[in-house]
């Protein structure tokens, strides 16, 4: 799947959002790309799972890691396509990601981290962080989505379908806020 092609998908969807928001990350832009609408209809989904795929397979994961909620689906549509497993971290009460529910990674482990958009990078590297304390090595990081145009460096290889630059504003320097523009926050996480 080429860019023109997966961002065609996002606009045809309603999954690439043009206002003001507020960021998971708590920045604040005038874009947002709202994932869940592109990843709620599974055709859609295993082939932005395939596209992914196909770009990080010369990486030879061993298993799909994911942030939950954003990297759930895509991260399992990018393993089943590489045929490997998919396991997610999570926050479990704190502020740390952590693996749960039995899942475990060793030390023969190449890791492939998948999430739907990456911002400023932070739960990417989080989840690379839990990789790497469970002994397994990280060897890249993919995401449908990179607002950041390509600039984010998680020390591992990166890939995405979609490569953008979205400006992102500390709130107290957002040009939307002084323009009196309400703010939105969409996502998984609560305002």
């Amino acid at each position: 799947m080429e860019q023109n092609e997966a961002l065609e998908l996002y606009r045809r969807t309603g999954a690439y959002l043009e206002g003001h928001f507020r960021l998971s990350s708590g920045l604040h832009s005038p874009g947002y790309m709202q994932s869940a609408l592109v990843l709620q209809r599974p055709v859609d989904a295993a082939e932005l799972g395939s596209g992914i795929a196909a770009q990080a397979k010369h990486v030879e994961p061993t298993v799909v890691l994911s942030p939950a909620l954003g990297g759930l689906i895509i991260g399992h549509e990018v393993a089943r396509a590489l045929g490997v497993r998919a396991i997610f971290a999570e926050r479990a009460g704190g502020p740390a990601l952590t693996l749960r529910r039995g899942f475990t990674l060793a030390p023969t482990d190449r890791v492939l981290v998948v999430e739907d958009v990456f911002t400023t990078g932070k739960s990417t590297r989080e989840t690379i962080d839990v990789a790497r304390e469970a002994g397994a090595q990280a060897v890249g990081a993919a995401a449908i989505v990179d607002r950041s145009g390509g600039t984010i460096d998680f020390g591992v290889p990166s890939f995405a379908l979609i490569r953008l630059e979205v400006p992102t504003y500390e709130p107290e320097n957002c040009p939307l806020c002084a323009a009196g523009i309400p703010v939105v926050k969409p996502g998984s996480r609560p305002q």
